[in-house]
């Protein structure tokens, strides 16, 4: 093992530490899904609207966050918009931010297309016995489209965890980042160093968003008619 260089996943505190930069990885991936998934509900609504208007600003919204790399989106914030403002954000904080807004606009055109996918007789059955706009939302398109709807969020949310990497830019210290530490640290003693470490991580990785892609694929193709 020490020939491999294997041992040094197994000195001191690594593996502590690796996994303590796991669960700053999956508490901000976890926080921004959660409310990028309320607000995207919010403006998959708003994209159903018949307003030009309301349709141009959340197509623009969701442009803008398709087009502009992340990683640029936690610059503007964390350099650009924190001076502008003369306040002080924690990298996880500009983190949360960015990503939930980017989930928002995902999730907001998978609510979009799920609702839009739906058969138009069923808007016109639940206003033939006199539901209100809110009530038909919340009895008839929104408990169907729910189906629709889960396996492109599934999808998003592993592209959330996977994407969540970028932080170390802004100077979190995920999972990625204690990697970059522990390698700087014994690549003189274990020139193998990073092909462990990241091998380690890439191990871990691939145990939270695996399940997560093959759920969706289940899904989708449970409830694809």
């Amino acid at each position: 093992m020490q020939n491999l260089g294997i041992n040094v996943l197994f000195e001191g505190t690594t593996l502590q530490r690796l996994f303590e930069g796991l669960m700053m990885t999956a508490g901000i991936a976890f926080i921004s899904i959660i409310i990028g998934s309320f607000l995207g509900i919010g403006m998959g609504l708003l994209r159903t609207s018949k307003s030009r208007i309301v349709q141009f600003i959340c197509r623009l919204y969701l442009e803008v966050f398709r087009i502009i790399p992340i990683l640029v989106w936690l610059f503007i914030v964390y350099f650009g918009v924190t001076n502008a403002l003369d306040i002080h954000l924690d990298g996880e904080v500009v983190a949360v931010i960015v990503f939930s807004l980017w989930g928002a606009a995902e999730m907001g055109d998978i609510v979009r297309g799920a609702l839009e996918s739906l058969p138009k007789h069923q808007v016109e059955s639940g206003k033939a016995i006199g539901l209100s706009f809110w009530g038909l939302y919340r009895y008839v398109l929104i408990p169907q489209a729910v189906r629709r709807m889960l396996p492109g969020a599934i999808n998003l949310s592993t592209r959330m965890v996977k994407t969540t990497s970028l932080v170390v830019m802004i100077g979190v210290i995920d999972v990625v980042k204690v990697g970059q530490q522990i390698i700087e640290r014994s690549i003189i003693k274990v020139p193998t160093a990073s092909f462990w470490v990241y091998g380690l991580i890439f191990i871990l990785y691939f145990i939270i968003c695996y399940p997560l892609s093959k759920l969706s694929k289940k899904l989708e193709a449970k409830w694809e008619n």
